[in-house]
């Protein structure tokens, strides 16, 4: 089908323009109708067809970007080697605003009505046509033939609003699903813990002059000074300290000695991949997530000891602020019934969970698998973790056949799913059914716009925009899965993974021609 080159170009200039979701959606649309009109009376009738299927699925992919892109995105924070280079290219400057009271799924009510759920009027959800299984079978089947994707290639693609697969192909097969396993940890999380629950860095009393700093397993704690204007912001270490000098203050302490508690995890700290600059050691108190630049997200060298170097930091602003910390801190564990004197609180999970997946943080979700285990009791570690996980997504009665969950990042190749668990999960966070699951579905990047598919899909204008997914990377692996709107209006959920590939960008490629081409399907 012939591409709308163009069209894209004026929806992304509206896109960049837009100061309101709404008003842009509506002039960006006017914009594509008026297009249509020139292009209708010079195209040939026999491509009348053609055109009118791409224009569907462009004007309403891009509506329901710039839809998305307004109200839940994009955030900060890293991602793998393979994905750096999309993630690298975003300036922050875009980030989040979330509320200052925490809330179910901040971002869900404007992005969920435009991809499919319920909406006013007679009709209600699901009135746009339903594709059928020949029709897409017929659109996807030539295209897992590529010969850049792997011997094994697998695929899965839900009908939203009915509830069912419309195609497979070797979907029950497990295979490794590198980043794409932070939805199974999304929406673990989420499931045991709650979009509202927050993660808390605290300073406890341990005698009359010693103090500990306990951490409660925020990767996204900070030390930086805040940024002017932009809303909630992450946990900050100098907020604690402000805290925590005036309470010694009332108390007339002006000497203390500072340890520092990272038992809330257990395990190793290190993750089996070895010292990486995709990840930081997992510990239960750092800054930064341990960086040893001023980037915020991508990769970046890392502190060896974040909790260390996060007491040292401690230390060093309380010595600012009149406190002088005899001794250097050093490594202890909180009194069992503590006396608090400080807190700060990171944002809610569900930002954490939508910032993870727009950046695909590999510290934010080895946390968010942690915070699943310490939900159901189990240690935090990267054994607990995995059990934890599975524990969670079997009480949502998902298909967990052949699932391994080694870590909750993806970057360890033993871990393993099948491409029908993750539509399924997919399928599970956009159902109304399950609200406290939306922001799994809104911190999906958007294809040309935002996070890891911010440099992917340029010239695939049914692609651009209507495409939302996940991706996931490894040496030899490559996968893709999320939501898509088809040109009749109708939300879908894929999941494309394969393995054994040779050539990285030509797997990538052949994988988001197969999204595109859902995209740009009215299969019927």
């Amino acid at each position: 089908m012939p591409e709308t080159g163009k069209w894209q170009v004026r929806w992304q200039s509206a896109v960049r323009s837009a100061r309101s979701a709404s008003r842009a959606a509506v002039r960006s649309a006017q914009t594509a109708v008026d297009a249509t009109q020139q292009a209708w009376h010079a195209t040939p009738r026999h491509t009348q067809q053609t055109w009118r299927l791409t224009a569907v699925s462009a004007a309403t992919g891009l509506a329901v970007a710039i839809v998305a892109v307004a109200a839940s995105g994009p955030w900060d924070s890293g991602q793998r080697t393979a994905e750096r280079a999309e993630a690298a290219a975003m300036d922050g400057a875009s980030g989040e605003h979330h509320a200052q009271a925490p809330r179910p799924a901040p971002s869900a009510p404007p992005v969920l009505p435009a991809l499919g759920g319920r909406v006013p009027g007679p009709a209600g959800r699901g009135a746009a046509p339903a594709p059928t299984d020949a029709g897409l079978a017929d659109a996807l089947a030539p295209l897992l033939k590529d010969p850049a994707l792997g011997p094994l290639r697998t695929a899965s693609v839900l009908d939203v609003a009915a509830g069912r697969e419309v195609f497979g192909d070797g979907q029950g097969k497990a295979a490794t699903p590198a980043s794409t396993v932070k939805l199974a940890t999304a929406v673990a999380a989420l499931s045991a813990r709650g979009p509202d629950h927050r993660i808390d860095t605290t300073v406890v009393l341990a005698g009359k002059n010693r103090l500990i700093l306990v951490g409660g397993g925020d990767p996204t704690l900070t030390a930086r000074a805040p940024r002017p204007g932009a809303g909630e912001q992450p946990a900050n270490l100098r907020t604690l300290a402000d805290a925590t000098a005036r309470a010694l203050k009332k108390r007339h302490l002006a000497k203390i000695s500072l340890g520092y508690d990272t038992s809330a995890y257990t395990g190793p700290t290190e993750h089996p991949i070895g010292p990486n600059e995709n990840i930081a050691p997992v510990t239960a108190l750092m800054t930064d997530e341990a960086r040893l630049d001023d980037s915020e997200h991508g990769t970046a060298p890392r502190d060896a000891d974040p909790a260390r170097t996060a007491a040292h930091t401690f230390a060093d602003l309380l010595h600012d602020r009149g406190i002088t910390v005899d001794g250097d801190p050093s490594g202890a564990k909180a009194p069992k019934k503590p006396d608090r004197i400080a807190a700060v609180h990171s944002l809610p999970l569900s930002a954490l969970v939508e910032r993870m997946l727009t950046y695909s943080d590999n510290d934010i979700a080895e946390a968010l698998a942690r915070q699943t285990a310490l939900a159901t009791r189990r240690p935090a570690s990267f054994t607990g973790a995995g059990k934890a996980v599975r524990t969670a997504l079997q009480r949502e009665h998902l298909p967990l056949s052949g699932a391994v969950f080694e870590d909750g990042s993806g970057l360890d190749r033993d871990d393993k799913v099948t491409a029908a668990l993750l539509s399924r999960l997919l399928l599970h966070a956009s159902s109304p059914d399950h609200p406290a699951l939306r922001p799994v579905v809104t911190g999906l990047p958007v294809a040309a716009f935002t996070g890891t598919l911010s440099n992917r899909y340029r010239g695939q204008s049914a692609g651009a925009g209507a495409v939302r997914a996940k991706t996931g990377t490894l040496t030899g692996v490559n996968t893709l899965a999320g939501t898509v709107v088809d040109a009749d209006g109708r939300l879908l959920v894929f999941s494309f993974m394969t393995t054994g590939t040779t050539d990285p960008q030509g797997a990538q490629e052949a994988l988001d021609k197969l999204a595109s081409a859902v995209a740009n399907c009215g299969c019927r």
